[in-house]
Formats: C-alpha cells, sequence, structure tokens
C-alpha cells in the first residue's frame, strides 16, 4: 500500500505491534539476565523495534533505498560495543546482542507492513530465547555418541541415498522388485523414526511412571518393554498390574506406529489398513483403561525409565536393508507362485520376529500394484497379530503368576480382534 494512502490507524497499528513486539522480547531478556544487566531491557527493545519501524516507514514513503541498511548498521555498531564491553568482563554470550539486531528487522517488517510475518517472527524468537534451561537440561542430556549417531544418520540420508540407482532388480520380470534405492529410503524410514524416538525418551527425563515408559518403549521396540517387563513382574509380583498395563500401552503404541510408517509410504494402503489396525488399538486401549480402574488405587511408585543405548547403529541400519530387501523378495515370490496364501504366510512368518520390515514391504507393493492393497492389508495384519503372540508368549512364560493371569485374556481378546479386523480389510 502506498504510504500516503495509510489512515491514522494504520500507522497507528504498525508502529503498536513493533512496540508491543519489542516489549516482550526486552522483558524475557530482563527475567533471564536478572543475575548479570545487560545493555537493553525492556524499553530499549521496545526502541529498536521503534527505530526498525521507523526506518522501513520513511525508507518507503520518501524512497531512501539505504535508510533501513544504514539504521541497522549504526544499530549494529552500538550493539557491538556492548558485546565488547560485556567480554571485556567475563561474559561471551551474545544472545541478547543478537536478540537486537532480530527486533529490529522485527520493527522493519511492522513498518513494511508485514505484521502477520513479524508477529510470527517475534513469538518464534521469544520461544527460542525462553528456551534456555530446557535446551541447556537437553545438552547435558545428549552423548557423544548420540551427536557420532546422528552425524551417521545424516550420511546416510544426504550422501548415500541420492547415490543408489532408482530402479528395480530381479532374477525375472516378475520378481523385479529390489529397487536398491527405495531399499535404503526403507532404512532412512526406520532409523529415522527409532532415532527420533529415542532422542523424546531422553528429553522427556529419568523417572515416570510404568505406563509413560510403556508408551515412550513402544516407540522405540514394543518387544524390548514386554521382555523387560515380563522379566521385572518375576522380580516384583506387587507391580504385575502396573507392569501389565505397560506392556499394553506398547503395544497400543506399535499399532499405530504401523499404520503411521505405512501411510508415509503409502497412504493408500493406511486407509485400507486403517479400520483393522484401529480396531486392534481400541481394543488395547480398552483393556489398559480395564486395567488401570481395577488398579488405579494401587502403586503409585515412579519409577525409573532407561533410555538405553542409542538405537542408530550404520551396521543396523544395513542389517535392516538386507532384511527388508530379503523379506521384499520372498513375500513377492511367494504371491507370484502360491498366490494370497503364500503372501499370507510370509507375513506371518516375518512377523515372528520383526514387522517394520514386512510391513514396509507391503507398502512398496501396494505403490507398485494398487490391485494389491487387500492382500497387502491382510499380509501386515497377520504380521502384527503373529508378532503380538510372540510377545504375548514371552510375557505368559517369561511373567510372573501374577502377569499370566491378566495376560492371557487381554491376548486372546487381541488375537479374536485380529480375526475380527482381517474381515473389516475389504
Amino acid at each position: 500500500m502506498d504510504p500516503d494512502q495509510l489512515s491514522a490507524f494504520e500507522l497507528a497499528a504498525r508502529f503498536g505491534a513493533a512496540a508491543g513486539l519489542g516489549l516482550v522480547i526486552g522483558l524475557e531478556r530482563e527475567r533471564s539476565q536478572k543475575a548479570a544487566p545487560t545493555f537493553a531491557g525492556a524499553r530499549t527493545f521496545a526502541f529498536i523495534a521503534l527505530l526498525g519501524t521507523l526506518a522501513s516507514y520513511l525508507q518507503t514513503r520518501y524512497g531512501v533505498a539505504w535508510l533501513v541498511v544504514a539504521v541497522l548498521l549504526a544499530v549494529t555498531a552500538l550493539v557491538t560495543v556492548s558485546y565488547v564491553v560485556s567480554a571485556h568482563k567475563g561474559d561471551l554470550g551474545v544472545t541478547t546482542e543478537v536478540s537486537a539486531l532480530f527486533t529490529f528487522l522485527v520493527g522493519a517488517l511492522c513498518g513494511w507492513g508485514q505484521l502477520g510475518l513479524a508477529a510470527a517472527l517475534g513469538v518464534a524468537g521469544l520461544l527460542l530465547l525462553s528456551l534456555k534451561a530446557w535446551s541447556t537440561r537437553v545438552q547435558e542430556g545428549i552423548s557423544e555418541e548420540d551427536v557420532e549417531a546422528a552425524v551417521k544418520f545424516a550420511v546416510i540420508t544426504a550422501i548415500i541415498l541420492p547415490l543408489l540407482p532408482n530402479r528395480a532388480y530381479g532374477p525375472t520380470e516378475a520378481l523385479q522388485v529390489l529397487n536398491p534405492f527405495k531399499i535404503w529410503l526403507m532404512v532412512v524410514l526406520i532409523s529415522g523414526l527409532n532415532f527420533a524416538s529415542y532422542i523424546l525418551v531422553k528429553l522427556v527425563g529419568q523417572r515416570h511412571g510404568l505406563g509413560l515408559t510403556g508408551i515412550l518403549g513402544g516407540l522405540v521396540s514394543s518387544t524390548a518393554v514386554t521382555l523387560g517387563f515380563s522379566q521385572r513382574s518375576q522380580r516384583e509380583p506387587p507391580l504385575a498390574a502396573a507392569l501389565t498395563l505397560g506392556i499394553l500401552l506398547a503395544w497400543t503404541v506399535m499399532f499405530i506406529r504401523v499404520v503411521v510408517m505405512v501411510t508415509i509410504v503409502s497412504p493408500a494402503l493406511g486407509r485400507q489398513l486403517g479400520a483393522g489396525m484401529g480396531l486392534l488399538a481400541a481394543v488395547s486401549l480398552l483393556l489398559c483403561g480395564w486395567l488401570w480402574w481395577r488398579h488405579r488405587q494401587g502403586d503409585h511408585e515412579t519409577h525409573e525409565v532407561k533410555s538405553g543405548q542409542n538405537p542408530f547403529d550404520l551396521g543396523q541400519a544395513i542389517k535392516f536393508g538386507l532384511l527388508f530387501g530379503g523379506v521384499t523378495f520372498v513375500a513377492k515370490a511367494a504371491q507370484v507362485y502360491f498366490g494370497d496364501a503364500g503372501l499370507y504366510v510370509a507375513g506371518a512368518l516375518a512377523g515372528l520376529t520383526d514387522v517394520d520390515a514386512i510391513s514396509l514391504s507391503m507398502a512398496n507393493l501396494a505403490n507398485t500394484t494398487p490391485t494389491d492393497l487387500g492382500p497387502a492389508a491382510r499380509t501386515v495384519l497377520i504380521a502384527v497379530v503373529s508378532n503380538t503372540l510372540v510377545k504375548g508368549g514371552m510375557a505368559v512364560f517369561l511373567g510372573g503368576l501374577a502377569m499370566r493371569r491378566r495376560m492371557l485374556p487381554a491376548l486372546l481378546a487381541l488375537i479374536l480382534s485380529g480375526v475380527a479386523a482381517a474381515l473389516l480389510i475389504g
């Protein structure tokens, strides 16, 4: 809009927004720097924002192209002097100085009429400034191994993946399903999910109830949660109810995780699978609610959450890639030579050890052959039920008597739900 056409209200809105944003950023700086006052507080930050607004308004009003840059350089000189003085006193932080320059630019956006963008950036900057204590805790919780794992993950994502050929190979035309690029893309996907889940567990903290442990553990490995809690129920029988609840919560998260993972690769298969897996998740949640209701007056002790070892390892990523490729080839061969029944058998066998590989294999199959959506969805469901049976066996045979009494009816209900879920898949 032409500056000459601006009404008094529009001008007031621009300058008022700048003053308000500068004021709240300055208040945050005053709050966080109480022990060591800096050159700029709430009023100074408000003036810096207004200065940016005035400079950009006058630049547009009178066509002085260099005005904003000139004023920004002047503010930068002031900030530089402030930093030199602070550094001489031993304070090497530059957050307040950088925030001042940021506030000037936010004010300039207000002068140009970009109030929405200025507000969004101002709130984002305020959020980053207020996260100092949290970011310090995060930094303390991340080890050198975590940083090394992050670098390796970046290598497999940004360097290895683009170099792989994006075409299918196989001994016959019907079995040309081994695409190096897609296989490694699945490695990146599953490694990324596991890595993100591991970091989430570390960020949440180290002391939580068993239920939250089950939820977070289900993001990383529901099998590990089942094995660990089953063995613990032998040593601590009074915790059997809470431990069983934790296991069921981990399974519930796994049901949802499979659908999300499949949907990322094949939205069509995700929709096809949604009703069946949704039924399993709903039944599992009802079982969790029943256990919680029966034992809500029981143990409320907090227990340590073990964040465990970093799940990302280059060797493990390569092993998963080989497993995914092998499962993809076997599943396709079973379908070619034995029809859908062979595909279902492959899913049941694959589910005995891992559901991720067969789930992603079926997602890729659904993308290449849309007519196989139904069989692919049933295969994933069969793999999930097979995997649940294995984990249920762990809980029944490795867990204590008190866990066994609770787990057997829950496992039976989930298996029956799995049968019903298969019927829901068209």
